[in-house]
């Protein structure tokens, strides 16, 4: 699984899909899902129906990412 450049990152929406998540991370589907499951994903996790959603801002911190501010008022 090929991993997100810098601009993916930063472009990303408010929660990602666990995939997602897994491949900002480097991990494959099979260990992000075992990891989802165990309560032991990098970052937290909201289960929504069978849906595993990850927000942004947490992946993002774990990365060491921050995303550029946008200082216009409106």
């Amino acid at each position: 699984m090929k991993g997100l450049t810098l601009a993916e990152l930063q472009q990303l929406p408010a929660t990602v899909d666990l995939l997602t998540a897994a491949r900002a991370l480097g991990l494959g589907r099979t260990k992000a899902y075992e990891l989802a499951k165990q309560g032991e994903f990098p970052c937290r996790i909201i289960r929504v129906g069978v849906a595993y959603l990850v927000p942004t801002a947490e992946l993002l911190k774990l990365l060491g990412v921050e995303l550029p501010v946008d200082n216009r008022r409106t």
